[in-house]
């Protein structure tokens, strides 16, 4: 017998380290070569693996969730070719040959013939009485820690079945507990997360606008557009006054580089947009978002967001960026303290726009206001120029014509 030792692999970006992300193959299981045995987590995407020889999996390095270096062994593979030319014959008629049973541990007794795959947490002892009776062990409700069948548990369901009871009507009262492993991308975002409420100093600052002229004017540029993914949104306007009011206040488009310990300052704005997606939140990137008119800016924006949301979006599109603004639709709320996306300095967040009585020239008057919330790191961005620069994102909201003034 034989065995060669698959390595992860340089994976790219830098990485040293990847996260196995799901398996695609198991111990005992024979790969054909190039098959793809699993993937591997880098922050920006999953990876497939193709197996570089044809043979038995005898080892894997873990299990999703678990890091492994670059250049650890990741399968091992038995190649002996009599062993591998048998069992990849054998393994050829998939839908009438029966699959060679698991090893099973020492502590563990044989499941009864008709349990499933799936695996229950209880005692040898419980499994074999449940052989010997026959009973799917799956069927048990266990009322212990994870969900564990105990000897009462047991009892009480054989005592059911004997009365004739449905197994509904004599579970126990719920206490089942889902553990949810923490892999991907869910756990780089926790990781960021935590990160940069760790390092960052937030200031947090929220401004009332009222943007009754602005939504007229929204609502008048969209009008006769019958395609409504063309149709313009508030972000669009907001991403212009922002790229406009960087200019007086350039200390809030910057990312700092903590390894050097230098700020930099961006002429340029790449504008990042958080987006919820299936697979948790990413932030997309607009570059050169300052070269754009706001059709030219709605239309990237909605590219790079669906781009993120279906999978397609290109590492360079998710990095990058230099300030982000976030929205959460109609779920905005009155106010929020969005987190800062490191490497940069600020975040702004638009929340929900609802008509209020407020005093408008003097009178009573029903206007639609909606909350700007923002968050400025700052160790840079001192109170006084945060607030400044929302208020000067605030003037061109309400008076939306001078967003397209030079």
């Amino acid at each position: 017998m034989s065995e060669h030792i698959f390595k992860l692999p340089d994976l790219g970006e830098g990485t040293v380290e990847s996260e196995i992300g799901e398996w695609f193959i198991k111990v005992g299981e024979f790969v054909e070569e190039e098959a793809v045995v699993g993937t591997m987590m880098t922050d920006k995407a999953a990876v497939e693996l193709a197996s570089p020889v044809s043979g038995t999996v005898i080892k894997l390095a873990g299990e999703p969730g678990d890091i492994v270096a670059v250049g650890a062994a990741l399968v091992v593979f038995e190649t002996d070719a009599k062993t591998a030319a048998a069992k990849k014959k054998a393994g050829k008629p998939k839908a009438k040959s029966k699959a060679a049973p698991e090893p099973i541990p020492a502590t563990e007794s044989v499941a009864a013939p008709n349990e499933s795959r799936s695996r229950v947490i209880t005692s040898p002892a419980v499994r074999r009485r449940a052989k010997e009776a026959g009973i799917d062990l799956n069927l048990v409700p266990g009322t212990g820690s994870g969900g564990r069948i105990q000897r009462k548990d047991f009892d009480q369901y054989m005592k059911s079945q004997a009365m004739g009871i449905e197994v509904a009507q004599a579970a126990a009262p719920s206490t089942d507990v889902k553990e949810i492993k923490i892999i991907g991308l869910r756990r780089i975002i926790a990781e960021r997360m935590s990160k940069s409420k760790q390092e960052i100093p937030h200031f947090a600052y929220v401004e009332e606008i009222d943007i009754t002229e602005l939504e007229a004017l929204r609502k008048h540029l969209n009008r006769g557009l019958s395609d409504s993914s063309n149709r313009l949104t508030l972000l669009p306007f907001l991403g212009l006054a922002l790229i406009r009011a960087l200019k007086e206040f350039p200390q809030c488009n910057s990312t700092y580089d903590k390894d050097r310990n230098i700020l930099r300052q961006h002429t340029a704005v790449h504008l990042g947009v958080a987006t919820q997606t299936p697979d948790g939140l990413k932030v997309p990137v607009v570059k050169h978002a300052e070269m754009k008119d706001i059709d030219g800016l709605a239309n990237e924006i909605q590219r790079v967001t669906q781009a993120a949301r279906d999978n397609s979006a290109t590492k360079s599109e998710l990095t990058g960026g230099t300030i982000t603004v976030t929205s959460l639709g109609k779920l905005g709320g009155i106010a929020s303290t969005p987190v800062i996306n490191l490497p940069e300095v600020g975040i702004i967040g638009v929340n929900r726009a609802v008509e209020r009585p407020v005093v408008f020239n003097g009178q009573i008057a029903v206007r639609l206001m909606m909350n700007l919330s923002s968050s400025f790191d700052h160790r840079f961005v001192d109170g006084y120029d945060a607030a400044a620069m929302i208020q000067r994102i605030k003037e061109m909201l309400e008076h939306p014509a001078t967003i397209f003034l030079a």
